[in-house]
């Protein structure tokens, strides 16, 4: 059948954009299971309907010391606030990760199809915002650092759409 398929428990769902945040619904729900057995867990994907590419996912981190769950989205399709919506913006927020180490901190984000000389890095106290763009590939994210960074002491690094940004004071 055209523009149906399966889920997991056999029903039959329409294919699409509107599909793949019916599927998040369900696995949100399913959030709570993953807080009592202390795992990580991480979804992506990607859909193209009508020539506008939406990219969608989240990592869901537990039992990272005092922070409890964490979840944190990435992509660049948002909920609509006044409509209730998806709505597909142009910039994606990248998948990033913080390491806080005895003489450093390490930024690393996922960034496909981005460079080093693509990055720009702005510090705002504790905040680091953090653009990328190359072609019609934008990336925004505004990253909380354990401490302020000056700008001139951070070293970026970037290999295959990982880049890496290692803070010392």
């Amino acid at each position: 059948m055209a523009g149906k398929e399966s889920d997991p428990s056999g029903r039959r769902r329409s294919s699409g954009l509107g599909s793949i945040f019916s599927g998040l619904t369900d696995l949100i729900e399913k959030l709570g299971e993953l807080a009592e057995s202390g795992e990580e867990l991480s979804r992506h994907g990607e859909s193209m309907e009508k020539e506008v590419k939406g990219v969608y996912g989240f990592s869901v981190k537990i039992g990272l010391g005092d922070t409890g769950i964490k979840v944190e989205p990435f992509g660049n399709t948002r909920k609509d606030g006044s409509m209730g919506e998806s709505v597909v913006g142009g910039v994606r927020e990248p998948l990033v990760d913080v390491f806080v180490e005895e003489d450093h901190t390490l930024i690393v984000a996922e960034m496909p199809g981005i460079g080093t000389e693509d990055v720009q890095l702005e510090v705002r106290d504790d905040v680091l915002v953090l653009e990328a763009r190359r072609g019609e590939t934008a990336y925004h994210k505004e990253i909380l650092l354990p401490a302020s960074y000056p700008r001139e002491k951070m070293q970026v690094s970037c290999n295959n759409g990982i880049l890496e940004i290692r803070c010392v004071l």
